[in-house]
C-alpha cells in the first residue's frame, strides 16, 4: 500500500511562488495579444490559460533538491509548459484525438480554427527554444544541453513519436510492455525532461542525474496509468475535457490490460518507487515528495 505523507511539506508553502515566477516567465516570453498578427497572438495566450502546471512544478522541485536559485530553473520551467502546451493543442486537432474540450473550455481549434490552432502549436514549439536560448541566468554550455535534452524529449523518439504509435495503435490490443513503452514517449518524455533540465541546471553528478531519471520515468508512467483509470472513472466536468475517450477510440489501456485494481496499484508501486529515488538523492528530497504525494492524490 502506498504510504501518503500527511503533513503539508515547506515546498507547498512555495508553489504559488513558483507559478508567479512561470506566469512572468511566460509573458517576458510570449507576444502581448495585441501584437500582429493579433489573433494568432490572442490564440497563443489562450492556449496556455489554465492548466496545473505540474511539468513546471517538478522542474522547480528537481531544482529545490538540487540546491539550485530559481532563477537558473525559470526558463526551463517555461520552455517545458510551453511545448506542453503546444502538444495539448495539436493534439486535440481532427486530424489527431478530435476533442472540443480541454481545461473546461473550447479548444483552440473551437474557440479560432484549425489553422490557427496548427500555427498557435508552431510557434509554442519554436518559442520554448526561445526561452532557453536567450535566458541570462545559464552559461552557453547549460542552454545548449537542456535545448538538446528537451529536443529530445519533445520529438520522435519522445513525445512526437509516441503519439504517432498511439494513433497506429488504436483498434489494436497493445501488450504490457508495447502499453508502457508507448507511453514512456508520449507522456514520460517530457516529465522524464523537467528533471534532467534541473540536473543541467544544478551540474549535477552521474549518481544524481541517475536518481532523478529514475524519480522522473516513475511518476511519468504513474501518471498516464493515473489518467487512463480517470479516463474511466470521472466525468467530464470533473476532467475539463472529454471522458471515456480511449474506450470511445478502441485504445489499449492500464485498466483494460490490468483491470481497474491492479491498475490503480500498479501506479501506487510507481509513486512508492519514485519516493524512494527521490530519498536516495543527497539533499533536500521533500519538494520530490511532495510533489509525488501531490500528483498521486489529483483528480484531474
Amino acid at each position: 500500500m502506498s504510504l501518503i505523507s500527511p503533513q503539508v511539506s515547506a515546498f507547498d508553502t512555495r508553489v504559488t511562488a513558483y507559478l508567479q515566477r512561470l506566469e512572468r516567465t511566460m509573458d517576458a516570453v510570449l507576444p502581448a495579444a495585441s501584437t500582429d498578427p493579433a489573433r494568432l497572438h490572442e490564440a497563443i495566450r489562450y492556449a496556455c490559460e489554465g492548466g496545473k502546471h505540474l511539468r513546471a512544478l517538478m522542474v522547480y522541485a528537481a531544482g529545490e533538491t538540487l540546491a539550485v536559485a530559481p532563477e537558473k530553473l525559470d526558463a526551463a520551467a517555461c520552455a517545458v509548459e510551453l511545448i506542453h502546451a503546444y502538444s495539448l493543442v495539436h493534439d486535440d486537432l481532427p486530424g489527431m484525438d478530435n476533442d472540443d474540450l480541454r481545461r473546461g473550455r473550447p479548444t483552440v481549434h473551437k474557440a479560432y480554427d484549425e489553422a490557427t490552432a496548427i500555427l498557435v502549436g508552431d510557434a509554442l514549439q519554436t518559442s520554448a527554444f526561445e526561452a532557453l536560448a536567450t535566458t541570462n541566468a545559464l552559461d552557453a554550455e547549460q542552454k545548449v544541453r537542456m535545448i538538446t535534452a528537451l529536443a529530445h524529449a519533445s520529438g520522435s523518439l519522445g513525445m512526437v513519436g509516441g503519439q504517432a504509435v498511439d494513433m497506429a495503435s488504436e483498434n489494436l490490443t497493445l501488450t504490457l510492455a508495447q502499453l508502457e513503452s508507448l507511453h514512456a514517449r508520449k507522456t514520460g518524455a517530457l516529465i522524464l525532461v523537467t528533471c534532467q533540465l534541473a540536473a543541467i541546471a544544478a551540474n549535477a553528478s552521474e549518481t544524481v542525474r541517475n536518481a532523478l531519471d529514475r524519480y522522473g520515468r516513475c511518476i511519468g508512467l504513474a501518471f498516464q496509468i493515473q489518467d487512463d483509470v480517470l479516463d474511466q472513472i470521472a466525468d467530464t466536468a470533473t476532467l475539463g475535457k472529454t471522458a471515456g475517450k480511449d474506450l470511445a477510440q478502441h485504445k489499449s489501456t492500464f485498466p483494460s490490460l490490468l483491470g481497474l485494481e491492479q491498475a490503480q496499484q500498479r501506479a501506487n508501486d510507481l509513486f512508492d518507487e519514485a519516493r524512494d529515488a527521490a530519498r536516495s538523492i543527497s539533499g533536500n528530497a521533500d519538494p520530490l515528495l511532495w510533489l509525488a504525494d501531490h500528483i498521486q492524490q489529483r483528480k484531474h
